[in-house]
């Protein structure tokens, strides 16, 4: 077995040697020398600075090209902290998948690269930071220093109170929605120093999940819902009940230090080109109306969180009780009767 993980390495590695020397050229014709004809190149930011697929090896070698002398893509070498190169059947086609790193001028990224009859059938390229701006996670994390007991200044819990009450200072950035999206994006960008503030209607951090109907775990597995810097625990179950989830998120506020206002409605705003920055108002829990101005507004407030009733003509003279999944909680009412539920979607076989 290890031989023969060596030896689609050994491949893997060889074939990302040649795109970098092609893309050193940069001449199109050697760049889509190594992919099939029928490839699939997806980038996100790490070449292009956008979130773009080409399909086919002569378009995808000439948007490398057009790219290639300003980035001066290189370092690409197999990722040996993740999973090693190996053979697996990607949409009914055998191929080496394997996980690369790269730089470039502006930053370091990783991929995925998948190997059929010797060229890319699949490439993958993400951008995973920027030079000079680093997370402040492993070696570059806070020493905590300025909080022994020799500091004189604001405690730890001072500070944390100040950031949150966005008394006398605008957040940078302004996230609306305090769900997985929400959480994720406020604790990334606080790694990288950027002052956000994430407003949410509920009253408590997770109560999105909470108010679900009282069934519910995650429809997908634990391994693709973890958040960032705190992964579940490895003895979590692998679909996650709601509430376990919605307390998780609460822990998650306060362990990455996020400032969070809850019972915060979100009513609207408008952008000002000339100052790039935006005018939003925002409604707090005791009903008074705040304007912000913060440089970028993010709404993570999900895909599928407004109900859908459909007007259906036959239900108007039906006595019985008509409500929308996300009113449902549990069985107990209907306990011994008859019900239809109309959708086949998660919640309508969960119900």
């Amino acid at each position: 077995m290890l031989a023969v993980a060596e030896s689609l390495t050994a491949v893997a590695s060889e074939w990302l040697k040649k795109l970098e020397k092609a893309l050193a050229t940069p001449d199109q014709t050697a760049i889509a020398a190594p992919f099939q004809d029928d490839s699939h190149w997806r980038d996100v930011l790490a070449l292009t600075w956008q979130i773009r697929t080409v399909s086919g090896a002569q378009a995808l070698a000439s948007v490398l090209a057009s790219h290639a002398s300003r980035m001066k893509p290189r370092g690409f070498q197999i990722d040996s902290s993740r999973t090693a190169p190996r053979e697996v059947t990607r949409a009914g086609s055998k191929c080496i998948e394997a996980i690369f790193r790269f730089e470039t001028e502006i930053g370091r990224g990783s991929g995925v690269l998948r190997l059929r009859d010797g060229k890319a059938w699949t490439l993958l390229t993400a951008l995973d930071e920027l030079k000079g701006h680093e997370e402040r996670t492993g070696g570059r994390r806070p020493s905590g220093h300025g909080y022994s007991r020799t500091f004189g200044g604001p405690t730890w819990a001072d500070q944390r109170q100040s950031a949150r009450d966005y008394a006398s200072r605008e957040p940078e950035v302004l996230v609306v929605g305090g769900g997985q999206a929400g959480l994720s994006i406020a604790a990334r960008l606080a790694q990288l120093e950027v002052d956000t503030l994430v407003v949410d209607r509920w009253p408590r951090v997770g109560d999105n999940w909470r108010r679900r109907y009282d069934a519910l775990t995650l429809h997908n597995q634990v391994h693709v819902n973890h958040l960032p810097y705190m992964p579940f625990p490895p003895n979590w179950p692998v679909y996650i009940p709601k509430d376990k989830l919605a307390n998780w998120f609460e822990s998650y506020v306060e362990a990455m230090e996020l400032n969070y206002w809850s019972s915060t409605e979100f009513e609207g705003g408008t952008y000002d080109e000339a100052a790039k920055r935006w005018s939003v108002s925002i409604r707090g829990a005791d009903g008074k109306k705040r304007e912000m101005h913060p440089r970028h507004l993010v709404m993570a407030t999900g895909v599928s969180g407004i109900p859908n009733l459909p007007e259906i003509p036959a239900l108007r003279g039906f006595r019985g009780k008509v409500l929308h999944s996300s009113e449902y909680e549990d069985g107990k009412a209907w306990a011994g009767k008859r019900a239809i539920v109309i959708g086949t979607g998660n919640s309508g076989h969960d119900i």
